[in-house]
């Protein structure tokens, strides 16, 4: 690092958990979050401030009056503009020393494992179960951590499901994909702002820490938050031994980037 990152990042540095070597860990890494939007903002933000050296975001959808109550990396200004390059333009004001690609496209099964392939963590930051199976399924086949948010009205959720345990659940443990779970979308049931920026940052955090290989993730665990009493509670999560998504034989090879 140079003098100048030693600055930047220095309160990062006095951690005993982090140190340089921590800190160095974070700048070679590549966080692919998928989502920019409520959840996606304040994740890729704090990723950016803390020094990732290479973020994805993916996301197809243009930014609307109605986001700006809770998705903070858009502007007024940028109202009618890509998510993906005006949240990119938010995080080059914040960091301007990280690599940031803006992706405007909604990805396919094979541009998912082609996108978590390349990365060393993935956040899932979407908004319905169609494509959270699908980051899924690309994580468990690419052998990638993954760290899944949600929030709705006043509730909010945040779990990792990281393969490379080889014990650990996988969000279809959680949710089975065959089954029939109602998407509910902010346009008719409305989200608590802050919440969001809550899981977010959260999300954010077991990144970082998975990236650094610090302290406990939460694979096997999921938080639960109800932001109207400000109550968390945790949740243990079993690996289902009969998961089509964990248990049986992935078609793509399960890769390491080095």
């Amino acid at each position: 690092m140079n003098d100048s990152q030693l600055l930047r990042y220095s309160r990062h540095i006095l951690l005993d958990e982090i140190g340089i070597e921590g800190q160095q860990k974070l700048l070679a890494a590549h966080a692919l979050v998928i989502g920019a939007g409520g959840l996606g903002s304040p994740a890729a933000m704090y990723l950016a401030s803390a020094g990732i050296g290479k973020l994805t975001l993916v996301d197809n959808d243009t930014v609307d009056l109605t986001n700006l109550q809770r998705q903070i990396a858009h502007t007024t200004a940028r109202v009618g503009q890509p998510k993906a390059t005006s949240a990119r333009a938010t995080l080059e004001q914040i960091n301007p020393e990280i690599e940031i690609v803006a992706l405007i496209e909604r990805a396919d099964d094979a541009r998912l494992l082609e996108l978590v392939g390349a990365a060393d963590v993935v956040l899932d930051c979407t908004d319905n179960f169609a494509t959270r199976h699908a980051v899924n399924r690309a994580c468990v086949a690419r052998n990638k951590p993954l760290v899944s948010g949600a929030v709705i009205r006043f509730d909010g959720q945040v779990s990792v499901f990281d393969p490379r345990g080889g014990d650990q659940p996988c969000y279809s443990c959680l949710f089975p994909q065959d089954q029939q779970f109602e998407d509910v979308a902010c346009s008719s049931m409305g989200v608590f702002a802050p919440l969001v920026g809550v899981v977010g940052a959260m999300q954010a955090a077991e990144a970082l820490k998975l990236v650094m290989g610090i302290g406990q993730s939460l694979a096997g665990r999921l938080l639960l938050l109800d932001g109207l009493h400000m109550e968390w509670s945790s949740i243990a999560i079993g690996r289902n031994a009969a998961c089509p998504v964990c248990a049986a034989p992935q078609a793509a090879p399960k890769t390491q980037m080095t």
